[in-house]
Formats: structure tokens, sequence, C-alpha cells
């Protein structure tokens, strides 16, 4: 089997090229990103591609299945170049897997992607997929499930599979996930060594999170499961609330009404001080909780880590400026450079987060 995997650079990209190196119906991987990092792996075959803008059929022809991970958060003021990437980006992957007729194309797509939903109980893929108002983020995965549902209606042969996961962490993505969501002037080990004084919260403050490695187990079963197609939810055990982050940073929870604290990350944003926007407040308080029963049935996926044990993985990470040797993922100088390479037990999940042993350094 040849896949091809977009953002394989990423967060999520790094643990699933490593877990299909170890799955042996996998023969070879294409790992598609702006900048490919100087590693040497037999079985991945590094391209260098902005989905946004270069060529595509060349290197999804004679696949058999593309995996979709290529995605950007930031710049957050540049909406322009996030539409670019995100949602024409997409529509451009998709043609090149229509026009060279790939049958199988498994999309990263999100919890984003729900309209404003319930906290109390999970819901199943069957809720509203038109996205939080306010939020960006969620406007684009919404649009992009449009357009798969669409192509989906009329492309009889094409197998799309969307794994609508919730926030998802791991120690090796710590300093990709601060440049995208921290300040610069933060130093993250104040994080990671529970340092907080106090963290803000508000009533529907609840979050779920999922361990990379475990998400990437997901893509793996996605694929290899011939019959599954349409949405899955994946999140890992357990429900990260205000208390449950507080605590986990050595914080005292101070409640904060959601329109003041809504506010105040915008105009923050604004004033560029920090890359997150208002509209990510929006997303926090909108998104539903989700009922993974689905994958679990279909996919015969279950998550190793759950939220907690998730959540202190990615504090670690935070607190070693831990990061990898990618250029979205690659520590600051420092901070300690993890490596990812296949697992020897695909059933473990560990396929990614241990240290360099003379590896190679990224290029930028």
């Amino acid at each position: 089997m040849r896949v091809v995997v977009t953002g394989a650079s990423g967060n999520v990209g790094t643990s699933v090229v490593s877990r299909l190196l170890a799955n042996p119906e996998v023969e070879s991987i294409v790992g598609v990103c702006r900048r490919p990092p100087a590693l040497r792996q037999p079985g991945v075959t590094w391209h260098g591609a902005d989905v946004g803008i270069d060529p595509l059929v060349p290197v999804v022809a004679g696949a058999d299945a593309v995996i979709h991970l290529a995605w950007q958060i930031q710049p957050g003021h540049d909406t322009a170049q996030l539409a670019r990437t995100n949602v024409i980006g997409t529509r451009r992957v998709v043609d090149a897997v229509v026009a060279t007729g790939v049958p199988t194309l498994i999309y990263a797509s999100s919890v984003g992607t729900y309209a404003r939903g319930p906290k109390d109980h999970p819901v199943d893929e069957s809720w509203p997929a038109t996205g939080v108002p306010g939020s960006l983020y969620s406007a684009h995965k919404a649009a992009v499930e449009r357009l798969l549902d669409s192509v989906a209606a009329a492309s009889s042969g094409l197998r799309i599979v969307k794994l609508r996961k919730a926030l998802v962490f791991k120690a090796g993505a710590a300093t990709g996930i601060a440049r995208l969501f921290l300040p610069r002037w933060l130093p993250t080990p104040v994080l990671g060594r529970r340092w907080v004084p106090a963290m803000p919260t508000f009533d529907r403050l609840a979050l779920q999170v999922v361990h990379t490695d475990d998400a990437a187990a997901a893509y793996e079963q996605a694929l290899v499961t011939g019959g599954a197609e349409g949405a899955f939810n994946i999140a890992a055990d357990g429900v990260l609330g205000g208390r449950e982050l507080a605590d986990a940073l050595g914080a005292r929870p101070v409640p904060v009404p959601l329109p003041a604290l809504r506010a105040v990350v915008e105009a923050s944003w604004r004033a560029r001080l920090q890359p997150v926007a208002g509209g990510w407040v929006d997303l926090a308080a909108g998104v539903p909780l989700m009922d993974t029963g689905r994958a679990r049935r279909e996919l015969g996926w279950a998550p190793t880590q759950d939220a907690g044990a998730t959540f202190e993985d990615l504090l670690g990470g935070f607190a070693r400026r831990a990061g990898l040797p990618t250029a979205p993922l690659r520590p600051p100088p420092g901070g300690e450079l993890l490596t990812f390479h296949p697992t020897s037990d695909p059933a473990s999940g560990a396929t990614a987060g241990g240290p360099v042993h003379g590896g190679a350094p990224a290029t930028r």
C-alpha cells in the first residue's frame, strides 16, 4: 500500500508517519509538507509542497490512500492565507485525488466542525456540523466538510473518512503548540512546572483531548478498515473542566464572565500581544462533548491514554521545551529534541517522543 500524508511534519503527521511505518501493509509513504525535514527513514519519501499553490496530481498519482492533515492555524491575522491553505488547499487535494483515481481519502476533521452543543452529555456524529459562530477555524472546518459531502455524493468510487478529533496533544509537539497558541513572552516551563498562580475559567469550560499517538492509531484503523466511511468522533476518556485544568497547572481557578474574557483575548490579539483571537474562546465555549462509540465499534479504536494523562504529557513537554526534528515542531535553543520513529508494537500507540540519538537537524 502506498500512502500520501499531507501535513506530515506536524503534530499529528509525525505520529501518523511513525504508525504507518510500523504497519507491514504499508509499503511506502510520501510525506508532504512545505519544509521537508532532513530525515532519512526507509519507507518514507519527503516531498516539499504547499497544498494551496503547488501541483498535487503528480504527488498523489498511484497512491492507494491520501491522509490529508495539512492545515494552518497561524498567521491568525492573515485570513486570506489561512483560507488558501485550509479551504482552497483541501479543495486542491480533493481534486487531485479524484483526478488520479485514488480510492481512499482520510481527512483531519475536528470537534470544531460541530455547531454549539451540550457540555453535560456527549453527542454522536449526527450532531449538526455547521460550526460555532465567531470562530474562523470552525468556519473553515465546516466548509471543508460540506465540500467533502458534495464530493462523496458525486464520486461513488471514492471512500472518504472524516476523523473529528478533540484537541490533540503530545510532549513532542509542545514547542509547536506553544508557537500556535501562547504568547512569545511566556516561557513554557512556567506551565509545565506548575508555576501558574491563577487561571481564568468560565461556566462552559469543558474540553476533550486525545493523545497524538492515539489519534494516529485512529488514522491507521480508518486506513485499513475498508468499509469505514463518513465521520468518526475521536477523543480520550474523560473531560477537562476548569478545576481539572487549574489543578494540572498548580493554579487557582478564577471565574470570569465569558463576554469579558472574550473581549480581553480579542483586544490582546488585535494588539498582537498574543496569537489567539477571541473566536477561540467562542470555540472552547461552544463545541459539544463527543461520543466516540462509533469509532470503537466500527474501527476497533480505543484510546490508550485518558484526558488527564494526555494533558500531563503536554505539560511535561512544556517543562522541557520539547520538540521534534521538523520545522513546525523544532524546539528552541536549549530545549529537548525528541525523535519520531516506528514503534515495535503497533498496538501500544507509543510511536513518538523518545530522545534523539544522532538525528539530523531539520531544515526550515
